[in-house]
């Protein structure tokens, strides 16, 4: 709780029922893990509808982090994380965003890759990519990390930082799931119409 404070001195920590008398607040944040989350996020949901909630968990497991954010929570963060990270998550989560974590979004990446269906050729967007940017985005599309996707091809990992950069410009990409989504996408259009 102390890195919490640190990161906003002026919050108020409150039980869920008091939150009936401060529905005005901007963003909650929940320490609950376990059995308990869904229940605690719909008691909040009936006390403060329309607030976002980030749930603070201190052994962050994506299992749970995928049922927060499916029983209503737009964050989903360790409790010791950082002040400064804890800071990024209250601004995303604020301005209509939703922060998952990084281990997470690789996961997500990786089942949205997987639902693919596989190509024999590149997409037409991935032609005008390079043969090393075209694997790199095929690696991180899989849910492959910066890290792994050196490892894989061989390059080290500022090298895949600087080819994804290029990816992202190419395509008109801003993330690794609107990669993702541009890859299906791009298939899904290359696909013979059945009858």
């Amino acid at each position: 709780m102390g890195r919490w404070l640190t990161a906003f001195p002026n919050a108020r920590v409150a039980q869920v029922a008091e939150l009936a008398a401060n529905v005005h607040a901007g963003l909650v944040w929940l320490c609950q893990e376990g059995p308990g989350l869904a229940g605690a996020l719909a008691g909040l949901q009936a006390v403060a509808p329309g607030v976002p909630v980030v749930v603070l968990s201190c052994q962050p497991d994506p299992a749970e982090a995928a049922a927060a954010i499916a029983a209503g929570a737009r964050g989903y963060c360790h409790a010791l994380a950082a002040a400064s990270l804890l800071e990024q998550v209250a601004i995303v989560v604020s301005h209509g965003g939703m922060w998952i974590g990084p281990e997470l979004l690789c996961r997500m990446v990786a089942a949205t890759g997987h639902a693919l269906s596989p190509r024999v050729e590149p997409a037409p967007g991935l032609a005008q990519l390079t043969e090393r940017e075209r694997a790199v985005a095929e690696a991180v599309a899989r849910g492959a990390t910066n890290k792994e996707a050196a490892r894989a091809l061989g390059i080290t990992e500022r090298t895949v930082k600087a080819h994804l950069g290029a990816v992202f410009s190419k395509l008109g990409v801003r993330d690794r799931l609107q990669l993702v989504l541009e890859l299906g996408r791009q298939v899904q259009q290359r696909e013979p119409e059945t009858a």
